[in-house]
């Protein structure tokens, strides 16, 4: 009974601690005009995730936020010349770093670009 009671415990613990994404984080990214740095402010609450990512045009709200353990994923869709995309971004996080893969569909297919995002002390 007290081995249960500890392993409960400790399962509880690594996912209170692994789901903390909640923040400021900062990555660069390369774009058409040499590197870029992209923030996001994400805000866990239990399994779900909200926040907003940076881009040319301001803050672009996320959508379907998720949290599972250390792994997060969401959504970024935007409109660019009458045309939406839509950016999907998973991850996993490792202290503070979110290690990302960020998906999206392109004139010539999908593309995709991993990037390490750090938390912001500021």
């Amino acid at each position: 009974m007290k081995l249960r009671l500890v392993l409960v415990s400790c399962v509880l613990a690594a996912v209170a601690c692994a789901a903390d994404v909640t923040g400021k984080w900062t990555y660069e990214t390369q774009g058409r005009n040499g590197p870029q740095t992209a923030t996001m402010n994400l805000k866990a609450d239990g399994s779900n995730l909200t926040g907003t990512v940076s881009g040319r045009g301001g803050d672009t709200e996320i959508s379907n936020g998720k949290v599972e353990g250390s792994n997060i994923s969401f959504e970024v869709t935007r409109e660019f010349n009458g045309n939406k995309f839509t950016m999907k971004y998973s991850g996993t996080l490792a202290g503070d770093e979110l290690k990302l893969k960020i998906e999206r569909q392109t004139q010539n297919g999908p593309q995709t670009s991993e990037v390490t995002a750090k938390r912001s002390t500021t």
